[in-house]
């Protein structure tokens, strides 16, 4: 309906037309309002203006069957209470049930919310069927006469009251004396509380779907934080720190960054970006975060290994034995005895060496692996019973061999390769734009592979599999259908391990494929990790050395630079470090080197 066709329905003639055409401007202006203090404040304050109220309160109904106080105003007495003041409301809830469990019926506010109808008291005073004891003890320690009331329940769309609005002492306009509220302006403010209350309970509602979201999400991120010891706190303080560097760069009023800012529901966006983040490492299997030693499955394997060298040892014994039972020269065969078991042991030692990893595997080692792991041994007993299923249809891919076995020390078996099955491949063409190089198999758990691993306990594709959790990241959370002031979350959170010069993954991105929150949190995610007290693998490094590492990824275009010397030029790196690293972490850096070096 147009202003034309409502300016006819009212009548150009009505005395009531300006009241009916603001109430109506009103509802749209409540309708608009996204701030629940600002709304709650304008309700009251529109209502106390239509009736010429001295002061008013806005309670709201409680889950503890309580109104509690939100809005509090009173003109004469320069009060002003809840909302946006930032001063807090201290007066005890309104119960709304009595001790014996009825209703309570004797304050005018509490039945008004029983009762579902408006309640107007010419004076206070006078009243003998509400308590007004309260109201009396408040007038004498300040002077002030409470006299008229009008008490007006809020009720949402469902008729259910949410809430309670009181107005106090209308004014006459021209004398400015206190006197009774008009009868004839109920139905007006009546319609003003039905206005108001589909407003806040729309708000409660938005509110309490946001309130069930983030915990939804802070949920996930504790759930993956406390799936791996690896991780602790990372999704908690990712968002942190995320959420640091982004209000420095807002607070640019010079330079790159001078005209970034983030609105509110930007920020909010953020938020859940940086909870989210890592939401795909819920597909990663533990024993893939966590692998310690390079034969890490579900359990060490290295058990397994130095099993068939005690094999190995009792072999050379009982052969030492049959051969002195043959007659053979007794010290010569201890001797060979000795040096068997003295070499078994060594190349065990080296063998468990090798599977604690490191930071470089030479060619040499490599060539031992391969040396010991040639060595056989045999086996007496069935590899085809007491298995899991995967395991037995992986071993039918070859026949069972005759018994006894002989079988080398280490091997690279076929039934230690598990295959990518089609759902696992990954498109040229995806959708996504990944551009991940994939490995053939999906595991390859072959013992002489993993010992020879070159730096650190992770396979090829161990290390895709952890690096696909970005994949899955992004692939959740594009799932998701996010309403419009969210959509950009995918691509924040998505992007926190492309690198600058576009070496990054999963879509190889560069900077200028990236947004600034993006960038931001790809800083973020690197600091936190770097400093984190709580990986067990892994000794916290310090602000000074943190920070030089970083130093070197933004020398190689792996970070933002602009956006790192934010990051050390406004503080955040100390802050962040005074909230949350442990004392003996906290040191000086020497942040101009650091800034001269990036301007140049």
């Amino acid at each position: 309906m147009d202003t034309e066709q409502t300016d006819t329905l009212l009548g150009e003639g009505d005395g009531d037309y300006a009241a009916y055409r603001r109430l109506i401007d009103l509802g749209i202006a409540l309708s608009a309002e996204h701030n629940h203090d600002r709304l709650m404040e304008r309700i009251l304050m529109e209502a106390k203006d239509f009736t010429n109220a001295d002061a008013g309160t806005l309670y709201l109904k409680t889950d503890a069957d309580t109104l509690s106080f939100k809005i509090l105003r009173n003109d004469s007495l320069d009060i002003a209470m809840g909302g946006t003041t930032g001063v807090e409301i201290d007066f005890p809830e309104v119960a709304l049930m009595s001790e014996d469990g009825q209703p309570n019926l004797h304050n005018v506010a509490s039945a008004a919310a029983h009762n579902g109808e408006s309640i107007n008291i010419d004076d206070a005073y006078s009243s003998t069927r509400y308590d007004f004891s309260g109201t009396k003890a408040f007038d004498e320690r300040s002077g002030y006469r409470s006299t008229s009331f009008l008490t007006v329940p809020l009720k949402n769309h469902e008729g259910i009251v949410i809430g309670v609005m009181q107005l106090l002492n209308s004014q006459d306009k021209d004398s400015g004396e206190v006197i009774p509220f008009d009868p004839d302006m109920e139905p007006l403010i009546d319609a003003l509380a039905s206005q108001a209350a589909v407003s806040l309970d729309n708000q409660m509602l938005l509110e309490a779907q946001k309130q069930l979201l983030d915990a939804f999400i802070e949920l996930i991120a504790g759930a993956i934080d406390a799936k791996s010891p690896y991780t602790g706190g990372h999704c908690q303080r990712v968002p942190e720190l995320t959420k640091m560097l982004a209000r420095a760069a807002c607070d640019q009023t010079e330079g790159p960054f001078k005209d970034f800012d983030l609105t509110e529901d930007q920020w909010y966006e953020l938020h859940i970006a940086g909870w989210l983040h890592d939401c795909g490492k819920v597909t990663t299997p533990e024993y893939v975060v966590d692998k310690a030693t390079k034969l890490e499955t579900i359990f060490d394997r290295i058990h397994e290994v130095r099993m068939r060298f005690e094999v190995l040892k009792r072999d050379a014994e009982i052969k030492y034995l049959q051969a002195r039972l043959d007659g053979g020269d007794e010290a010569k065969l201890k001797a060979d005895l000795d040096a068997e078991l003295a070499a078994l042991d060594d190349d065990y030692a080296f063998i468990a060496e090798c599977n604690v990893g490191g930071e470089f595997m030479a060619d040499d080692k490599v060539e031992r692996v391969a040396q010991i792991a040639d060595r056989e041994w045999t086996r007496t007993l069935s590899d085809r019973i007491g298995i899991s299923y995967d395991e037995a249809k992986r071993r039918e891919r070859q026949p069972e061999a005759a018994l006894p076995a002989t079988e080398k020390l280490l091997a690279d078996r076929y039934d230690q390769v598990i295959e990518r099955e089609a759902q696992d491949l990954m498109p040229a063409d995806n959708r996504w734009g990944f551009n991940m190089t994939v490995p053939e198999h999906k595991f390859n758990l072959g013992e002489v592979y993993n010992l020879c691993i070159g730096r650190g306990t992770l396979s090829e594709e161990d290390r895709y599999k952890i690096n696909e959790h970005m994949v899955q990241t992004i692939k959740m959370l594009e799932s998701l259908p996010f309403p419009r002031h969210l959509r950009r979350v995918p691509e924040f959170a998505g992007g926190h391990h492309e690198k600058m010069d576009g070496t990054g993954y999963p879509r190889g991105l560069n900077e200028s494929d990236m947004s600034v929150p993006a960038r931001i949190m790809a800083i973020a995610d690197i600091f936190e990790a770097l400093t984190a007290a709580d990986r067990p693998y892994k000794l916290p490094k310090k602000l000074s050395e943190s920070v030089k590492i970083m130093g070197f990824m933004e020398k190689d275009s792996h970070i933002d630079g602009e956006l790192f010397k934010l990051f050390l030029g406004s503080g955040v790196y100390k802050e962040y470090g005074e909230r949350f690293l442990m004392p003996e972490q906290i040191d000086d850096v020497d942040v101009a080197q650091y800034l001269s070096a990036a301007a140049e």
